[in-house]
């Protein structure tokens, strides 16, 4: 079955399938009945009047304390919830008082000790604050937080805190006859101060007449010389914004004749540019024209020479194979002719010789007649006992001829006539 509970108390379910058990804080749960078991604990927060009767303070003075704290379980830190449950689970709100009661009394007559009469009576924040502190850091393990701490009363029965209270009332007695005494010295000070203040006030009223006086004649004086600057300035002023007029008049003449001027350059540079056209049109660009004309034959021309010299070259070459192939064919005819004439020396030995000297002969003979056949007049003078005319030159070719065999033995060491006759 269902139970609810409201925001100032918890439930605890324990029993079966509920280990640890379930704790619930302002809501409800499903119990089941025989098997689980529920409890409820109060979080209502508790007024605690703390007395603390006849504490003996640090210089053994006995008094009595009262405070008041502010306390109650926390719900929603389950730690502490979990400690409060272990500690007052079952217990009524009266015992759970009582137990943060005597807590908190220890705490307070063991701070009581530790501070003079004077401390606890004079600074009463700084005693609730202590108290506070130290009791919150050990009821937070019970599972119950300090709200607040305020300390209510402090008294005694030895009339110590009256005695304190004489010697206080005493002071302030005797702090308000000096005050007094004070206050009225201070009285007469002030009112001789005012009637001195009065007679310097009268006097500095004065004084501040005639320096007003003064400042006047002087400002007087400085505005008039201020004006006449003025005036002057004025008329400096006009004649020089005269002169500044005439200036820019000039200024603008020469500016329209700068304007002029620019305009008739920008004329010039135009009838300039418009003549470079023209001549540009008419001379440069016919002149390209010829000159790219020559240089296009001139071009046609070049290559013409280079395909004739080219072909030229070609003929030479083929020309020259043509020869080479003669002269090798030549070469050939002569090497084989050569060979069998030396096949032929080699069998007939110095016959072959003499007959290749007997084919020469006619040659011979026709070299030596040349020079006569190629003279234009022969001149021939005897001597009267040999022969003249065609003759005696037939003579002179024959002789010559007969000397041939003589020459060639000498050259060849190979004799005609012997050979001849061995032949």
């Amino acid at each position: 079955m269902f139970y609810t509970c409201g925001p100032n108390e918890a439930m605890v379910v324990s029993g079966f399938c509920r280990s640890p058990p379930l704790m619930i804080s302002g809501g409800r749960v499903f119990v089941f009945p025989c098997v689980q078991q529920i409890q409820r604990i109060s979080l209502n927060t508790l007024t605690l009047n703390v007395k603390s009767d006849k504490v003996y303070t640090r210089h053994g003075v006995p008094i009595s304390v009262t405070g008041i704290a502010q306390m109650k379980i926390q719900g929603q830190n389950k730690q502490m919830l979990a400690a409060a449950c272990q500690m007052f689970m079952g217990k009524s709100e009266a015992e759970i008082a009582q137990i943060a009661l005597e807590t908190l009394e220890g705490h307070q007559r063991a701070i009581i000790a530790h501070l003079t009469v004077e401390e606890i009576y004079k600074d009463r924040k700084k005693f609730s604050e202590q108290v506070f502190k130290v009791a919150s850091s050990d009821l937070v393990n019970m599972g119950i937080s300090v709200v607040s701490y305020t300390l209510k009363d402090v008294h005694d029965d030895q009339d110590y805190l009256h005695s304190l209270g004489k010697a206080r009332t005493a002071q302030v007695q005797k702090d308000a006859r000096i005050g007094e005494a004070l206050n009225k010295r201070d009285a007469v000070i002030r009112e001789a101060h005012a009637l001195q203040e009065k007679v310097s006030a009268q006097y500095m009223n004065e004084i501040q007449m005639a320096k007003a006086q003064r400042d006047f004649e002087l400002k007087k004086a400085a505005y008039d010389i201020e004006v006449n600057t003025k005036k002057a300035e004025s008329e400096m002023a006009y004649q020089l914004q005269v002169a500044k007029t005439k200036q820019r008049i000039e200024e603008e003449k020469m500016q329209v004749q700068v304007v002029e001027r620019t305009q008739q350059i920008t004329l010039q540079e135009q009838e300039i540019t418009r003549r470079e056209k023209e001549l540009e049109a008419k001379v440069k660009k016919p002149a390209e024209a010829e000159r790219y004309r020559l240089e296009k034959l001139a071009e046609a021309e070049r290559i013409q020479l280079i395909m004739e010299a080219e072909a030229e070259a070609e003929s030479i070459r083929v020309r020259g194979e043509a020869e080479a192939f003669a002269v090798e064919a030549k070469g050939r005819a002569e090497a084989e002719q050569m060979a069998k004439k030396a096949e032929a020396f080699q069998q007939y030995k110095e016959g072959a010789m003499v007959d290749m000297l007997l084919e020469k002969l006619p040659q011979v003979a026709e070299e030596i007649s040349k020079p006569l056949s190629s003279a234009n007049k022969v001149t021939m003078v005897s001597s009267g006992g040999s022969e003249v005319g065609a003759a005696k030159l037939t003579g002179e070719v024959l002789d010559i001829m007969t000397r041939l065999p003589e020459t060639i033995e000498k050259l060849t060491g190979v004799s005609i006539s012997q050979v001849a006759r061995t032949g």
